[in-house]
């Protein structure tokens, strides 16, 4: 790899720092979407209507998180009217989870919102720029599907 070690080093600093503030940007955005919902939740609403419904395990495990963490946000979403639940049609002792009319609506109005925003964010930016900017995200995020194996949890 070209570069020494503090070249690399402070790339590394700069790619951190740059994230955080997305980070920063998508908590802010769930917050538009209403006061009460963190960005978990709004992330968790955002995949169960992109997967047209699923059940809360598939959410857990989609996103590496704890099944209770999973089951709080749900509730969250519940109360607020933004997902319902519907026995699964195949085997009705399953619960497969369901944006609500307001949800989708809610979910609707962000995403439109957020991709104005891109959209001014990255005016001046080439279909070039673009599509290697996406084609690295897609890369930095699939490398993270697997769990390295100093965080698994051992097996008992």
């Amino acid at each position: 790899m070209p570069g020494t070690p503090e070249e690399r080093n402070e790339s590394l600093d700069v790619i951190q720092r740059e994230l955080t503030a997305f980070a920063r940007r998508a908590r802010a955005a769930a917050a538009r979407l209403h006061p009460e919902l963190p960005l978990v939740s709004y992330t968790l609403l955002a995949h169960i209507e992109d997967q047209h419904g699923c059940r809360a395990t598939d959410l857990a495990a989609h996103y590496m998180l704890d099944k209770s963490t999973v089951s709080r946000q749900i509730g969250t979403l519940e109360k607020l009217g933004l997902v319902e639940r519907h026995p699964d049609p195949d085997d009705h002792r399953i619960q497969v989870l369901h944006p609500t009319a307001a949800g989708t609506q809610a979910l609707a109005s962000t995403q439109a919102s957020r991709r104005m925003a891109y959209q001014e964010r990255l005016a001046d930016w080439t279909e070039e720029d673009l599509a290697r900017f996406a084609k690295y995200l897609l890369r930095y995020n699939s490398a993270g599907d697997t769990v390295p194996p100093a965080q698994q949890t051992p097996k008992a």
